[in-house]
């Protein structure tokens, strides 16, 4: 299902702190998916699209006069709840019309205040699927995928899968359906070693044009690396980098340093995941800092 060449699993030198073998010399591929594959199984399928579905469901819009700290300031008419007032633009807009002009509520709209406004975020999701991509770890997946598409229903959203290769499966800027970016990542067949750096710079390269305040990634990774170099040096140089541990399949298989490394690097957070109920809380912490 997948093109790319093949990889050798050589073992390179133990990182500091890392339960994984360390870092290898190998290089890695960006494959693209044969949409010939059989896919997942029906019933694996059907109970991810159902975790899915559960977790895309619009979320209403924060109220930005209880978030002043998120967006760009901008100068606008005065509405119910605004107090930072913009007192330039207000005496040039009574002084431009002094016989007032009020709106149809009584407001009067020469009144200016400064405000936050959000600004469009672009999310680039990079997403392990290296060993074995089952059970827990697909519910999780699942998961993943329903939650972000829901927080970012009206933002730009990216998935990355990755193992020692990585697949770019939905690129910035094109409408996503949680269903089809679940198919994409459920057909792609769990194999190989864990390269953790080669889809943080495959990430990098999907967000070179945004600003650097509206894009984030997000990675969901045991973060046990195993091939290719050290990881925290692509970390450090993405705008923002959040870390969702896997540390729920097999229990005990993740790397706990390595994975507050990357967020520390990224200037994010790192939240641990169990299982997929943990996601949809994981996220609410991450997307409100």
């Amino acid at each position: 299902m997948l093109t790319g060449r093949g990889k050798r699993d050589r073992k390179g030198p133990q990182l500091p702190g890392s339960v994984a073998p360390g870092t290898t010399d190998e290089g890695s591929d960006l494959v693209t998916l044969d949409p010939s594959g059989t896919g997942p199984d029906p019933a694996v399928r059907a109970r991810a699209r159902q975790i899915a579905a559960r977790l895309s469901l619009r979320r209403p819009r924060r109220d930005p006069r209880r978030h002043r700290g998120v967006g760009d300031l901008a100068s606008l008419p005065y509405r119910d709840g605004s107090a930072d007032l913009d007192l330039d633009r207000t005496l040039d807009a009574l002084i431009g019309d002094p016989g007032g002009a009020d709106d149809a509520s009584g407001v009067d709209r020469r009144i200016i205040v400064r405000e936050r406004v959000r600004t469009r975020r672009s999310v680039v999701l990079v997403v392990d699927v290296s060993g074995s991509m089952k059970g827990e770890r697909i519910r999780t997946a699942a998961a993943t995928v329903g939650a972000v598409a829901g927080e970012l229903a009206d933002d730009d959203l990216a998935v990355i899968a990755f193992w020692s290769d990585a697949a770019v499966l939905h690129p910035l800027g094109r409408p996503a359906r949680p269903v089809d970016l679940l198919d994409l990542l459920l057909s792609v067949p769990a194999r190989g070693l864990t390269n953790v750096g080669f889809p943080l710079q495959l990430a990098a390269r999907e967000l070179a044009r945004v600003p650097a305040r509206d894009a984030r990634v997000l990675l969901l990774s045991d973060c046990v690396h195993n091939a290719g170099p050290d990881p925290r040096p692509t970390a450090a140089r993405l705008p923002r980098l959040d870390v969702l541990l896997d540390v729920g399949t097999p229990p005990g298989e993740h790397d706990l340093e390595l994975g507050r490394d990357l967020a520390h690097a990224g200037r994010g957070r790192l939240r641990p995941i169990h299982s997929h109920r943990d996601v949809a809380p994981a996220l609410t912490s991450i997307f409100g800092s």
